[in-house]
């Protein structure tokens, strides 16, 4: 699993207090190779930091996008500073902050405590901060987060309409309401289509719970050996270790974050989407509209959280979902559902 997934997973466990500490890369990006700029008119300009380099990482291509399309909507500028690891990140939001554009937009809990210190030092400097927020409030720092549980959700009801055995589970990294939100609701998905599945929860744990495949693996294969045949892959790191156990067995898994069935074609069902996009377009709209300080959760309903399903190219996503499309229209009918309100999915982070 990229490390952005793992990153999203240590999020959570930040949010209930737990330190977790990123592994750092090698070397820091220089700011000239890693910074790219698009020019524009004389409208406004923004600029996006990121925890890694962007690469190959669908989710933060997602935020690319949408910073480049918010400067598009202004007539505006925008640049991208690709980090690589603790030093480099640091290096990139002081360049970010003295380059003064009317939003610093950083994706990702790494830069909570660093945009703590510079709102204070800079109480005119606007930022948006996507999947993380800072443990204070500032005026000057806006939050995107998402509802994960929402997807999930779905997720577990084309596992409940799609499994042979009638028994679904998934592999989770730890056993705290937070990270209970990718596998609570896939139990309950199932359930609400087929009301006699199985369901069950094995936790990954250990020394090294989002970066341990091995032991992924074994959780899965616990799994598998009683007759599991729809697996939620919510193990960070060691979704791959899922994903091996469930092609194996001929049993199918469920990827997070990004389109994750390229990585295994035939076994990979469908993907809980976070659109980190949408996120960042509408969070720049929403600080440029005047509204800042706050924190804005994204799920179904704003089109923050989706599957790879029910977006556009499922046919050629390599997701084993596009062969169901009788499944889909169930899915979308649930969907439809939570988004008006019919349907409440219950958060586990809830309190």
């Amino acid at each position: 699993m990229p490390r952005r997934h793992r990153r999203s997973a240590q999020l959570a466990a930040l949010a209930t207090g737990t330190v977790l500490l990123a592994t750092a890369c090698n070397a820091a990006a220089e700011k000239d190779d890693s910074a790219s700029a698009a020019t524009g008119g004389s409208g406004k300009s923004f600029t996006l930091v990121t925890p890694d380099a962007v690469g190959q990482n669908e989710f933060l291509k997602l935020a690319v996008t949408g910073v480049k399309s918010a400067a598009k909507q202004h007539d505006g500028t925008q640049k991208v500073y690709e980090s690589t690891d603790t030093a480099s990140q640091q290096q990139n939001v002081q360049a970010a902050v003295d380059a003064e554009p009317d939003v610093v937009v950083l994706v990702g809990f790494e830069f909570a405590d660093l945009v703590a210190q510079q709102a204070e030092k800079n109480p005119g400097q606007q930022f948006l901060i996507i999947d993380a927020c800072t443990t204070k409030t500032f005026k000057n720092v806006s939050c995107a987060v998402f509802r994960e549980h929402e997807g999930v959700y779905l997720a577990g009801a084309e596992a409940g309409l799609l499994s042979k055995s009638g028994k679904v589970g998934a592999v989770d990294v730890l056993d705290t309401p937070q990270f209970r939100r990718y596998s609570d609701p896939f139990a309950a998905g199932a359930e609400k289509v087929a009301a006699k599945t199985e369901t069950s929860t094995r936790f990954v744990g250990g020394q090294s719970p989002f970066d341990d495949s091995a032991r992924a693996k074994e959780q899965a294969n616990t799994l598998l050996a009683k007759g599991y045949d729809q697996i939620m892959a919510a193990a960070a790191a060691g979704n791959y270790g899922v994903f091996e156990a469930a092609k194996a067995k001929g049993a199918f898994a469920y990827g997070v974050d990004v389109n994750q069935c390229a990585s295994a074609p035939g076994t990979v069902v469908d993907n809980v989407i976070k659109r980190t996009d949408i996120a960042v377009e509408k969070g720049i709209e929403t600080v440029l509209g005047g509204t800042t300080g706050t924190t804005v959760s994204y799920g179904l309903k704003e089109g923050g959280i989706s599957l790879t399903g029910l977006e556009d190219g499922v046919d050629t996503s390599k997701c084993v979902i596009a062969d169901h499309k009788d499944v889909l229209t169930k899915v979308e009918a649930l969907r439809d559902q939570i988004v008006s309100g019919e349907l409440k999915v219950d958060d586990p982070a809830a309190s």
